[in-house]
């Protein structure tokens, strides 16, 4: 099991120091990630907390998975890696095409 945990659910305000307190009960904590909106500098409403062993990560799962913190119900389960993305992002538009207007179903 991996040791890094996705905290979903989270109210606005979180701090790190709120969830390194919270996540301290189930032991040793490595890092604790609160990632931004890119527009308003705003935290997201999650974050990732890594665990120092798998032990630890899923013992933190059945402890605070469903728990109330801070007036929301949190939701934690173990982290997925992050999806590849191209460099320069979807080039597809919602009709299949591409940003010349050419589809993939062209014929000759």
């Amino acid at each position: 099991m991996n040791t890094k945990l996705y905290v979903g659910n989270l109210p606005f305000e979180t701090s790190e120091h709120a969830l390194r307190t919270l996540f301290a009960q189930a032991g040793n904590i490595v890092s604790v990630t609160i990632p931004l909106d890119r527009m308003s500098n705003r935290p997201r409403g999650f974050a990732f907390v890594e665990m120092g062993s798998s032990e630890e990560a899923r013992k933190a799962i059945q402890m605070f998975n469903g728990r109330d913190f801070e007036g929301r119900t949190m939701n934690v389960s173990e982290a997925r890696p992050p999806e590849q993305r191209s460099a320069y992002g979807n080039t597809r538009n919602s009709f299949g095409r591409d940003r010349r207007g050419r589809g993939n179903d062209r014929r000759y």
